[in-house]
């Protein structure tokens, strides 16, 4: 089955402020959380939307979990209506070179 990994297994995303994790397997979610998270903080984008689904909550609760312990992340909140609501959380990041 073909899909848009390559050799590595790595997937290209583009850095601009939404990640959607429907394509994802659910063991891959927290390193690539993490890892996006960074990514935008080093762009200088610093609130980011998490697309988790809304289904039955579990890859919402594994996503805040890795929140709660990220050291850039201020705060974190389910989305409005009009971003995907309880399906997608917005994330402000800490800017670099500032602390909590």
């Amino acid at each position: 089955m073909d899909d848009d990994r390559g050799r590595s297994g790595a997937v290209e995303i583009p850095i601009e402020g939404t990640l959607d994790l429907h394509t994802f397997r659910p063991g891959e979610v927290r390193d690539l959380v993490v890892d996006y998270l960074r990514q935008c903080r080093d762009r200088g984008i610093l609130e980011v939307r998490i697309v988790h689904g809304k289904g039955t909550g579990a890859l919402r609760r594994t996503v805040h979990a890795v929140l709660e312990r990220a050291p850039e992340v201020s705060s974190f909140r389910l989305a409005e209506d009009h971003a995907g609501g309880w399906g997608a959380t917005i994330v402000t990041l800490i800017e670099r070179g500032r602390s909590s």
